[in-house]
């Protein structure tokens, strides 16, 4: 009986490399609302308020107590000179999110945000005045987890 064989195979002598496929771009991802928004918030906290670096985990969790309001016109903004809506952000923010009952420090923390931003910036955004509430009354840790 004859032994079989393995059929042998020929191996092209040099390969050609075949040519690189094109690279097709990919078209940018449009930003998010929220991302839109987030870029708003840093120009302020870096022109406006003079934060070199701002702490972003806070400005996070600040855009996240702000809640949906962000995206509304009338809401989104804070009127600094309304006694009725500073006393409507000390209550549901400072005290009921931050848990700070002391008036004096809330009013305090209030005047600083305020003062910070600048008088002249009628419109304050909503999560940036949180942010400095939050950095001021020393409750980032709160606001963050």
């Amino acid at each position: 009986m004859a032994k079989a064989t393995k059929p042998t195979t020929k191996k092209p002598a040099a390969a050609k490399k075949a040519a690189p496929a094109p690279k097709v771009s990919v078209p940018a991802k449009a930003p998010t609302a929220k991302e839109v928004l987030m870029e708003k918030y840093i120009t302020d906290l870096k022109e406006k308020v003079g934060e070199a670096r701002p702490d972003m985990a806070l400005l996070e969790a600040a855009v996240k107590a702000s809640g949906p309001t962000i995206y509304k016109s009338d809401t989104a903004t804070i009127a600094a000179s309304d006694k009725d809506e500073l006393a409507r952000v000390k209550k549901g923010f400072i005290t009921k999110k931050l848990g700070v009952t002391d008036e004096a420090k809330a009013d305090a923390a209030l005047v600083e945000a305020v003062a910070k931003y600048g008088k002249s910036v009628r419109a304050k955004h909503r999560p940036v005045m949180y942010y400095l509430i939050a950095k001021a009354l020393k409750k980032g840790s709160v606001l963050k987890g």
